[in-house]
């Protein structure tokens, strides 16, 4: 997370609170050691920023210096925070990171008796360390499809046959109980989408030592695939 980001997220969570935001807590909700808190904290401050308190004891901003709240009713709220917690459980380390941080800017702006009935939905999703979310593997594929890297896969199909894979990855799906990896396939030459759970291993495909990227055309980019994909199904 760049610094500008995270003294950002500081003074939000600092907004609208009545009682002092311990620093261990911005510590965890920003990845961050609780140091690095005091550190930015400090920043803040010698940079005029109205915030009170002290390492050991807690943060506010100071009486005055809030912002109006956004305005959402009680169903929004909690469709945010549910939302938030499918991001944390399914959507790989990265979105859950991105998902609680921005939460967090939300929650710090609102009126207490909203903040109050989104703490207290109970719809829940809780992570679990068998899923393949927890792997690393989502966030790889992730990574990837950002940087548009030609990926050699070792796969197998649902009936165990193996093949070597080089494929151009446009997109991740989540279908509930199962991802799907949406790519251009070069061994095929066609669209296909792979189960990650039958991928054996991966790597970003090099040529001359550099990894190899791809362009999307038209013919062979997202929205051709998205067109596609009904009439070729889930599995390959």
């Amino acid at each position: 997370m760049r610094r500008a980001d995270r003294l950002f997220l500081i003074i939000h969570a600092l907004r609208g609170r009545r009682v002092a935001l311990p620093a261990h807590a911005l510590a965890q909700t920003l990845g961050v050691s609780a140091r690095t808190v005091y550190r930015d904290v400090a920043d803040l401050q010698r940079s005029g920023v109205p915030i009170e308190g002290e390492a050991g004891v807690g943060y506010l901003l100071r009486r005055g210096a809030d912002i109006p709240p956004l305005m959402f009713n009680a169903d929004e709220l909690e469709a945010l925070v549910v939302g938030t917690r499918f991001v944390r459980a399914f959507g790989g380390e990265r979105l859950g990171r991105g998902a609680a941080a921005a939460l967090l800017k939300i929650q710090a702006v609102l009126p207490a008796e909203l903040r109050e009935r989104g703490r207290r939905t109970r719809i829940f999703a809780p992570p679990r360390e068998d899923r393949i979310e927890s792997t690393g593997l989502i966030d790889r594929l992730h990574a990837a499809i950002d940087a548009r890297r030609v990926l050699r896969l070792d796969y197998r199909d649902q009936d165990g046959h193996a093949s070597a894979r080089d494929i151009e990855p446009l997109c991740l799906s989540f279908w509930g109980g199962a991802w799907t990896l949406g790519a251009w396939c070069r061994l095929r030459d066609g669209f296909r989408s792979f189960r990650p759970d039958r991928i054996v291993a991966f790597a970003p495909l090099e040529r001359d030592g550099t990894p190899e990227t791809f362009e999307e055309t038209p013919a062979r980019g997202l929205d051709a695939y998205l067109r596609a994909v009904g009439a070729l199904g889930l599995g390959d």
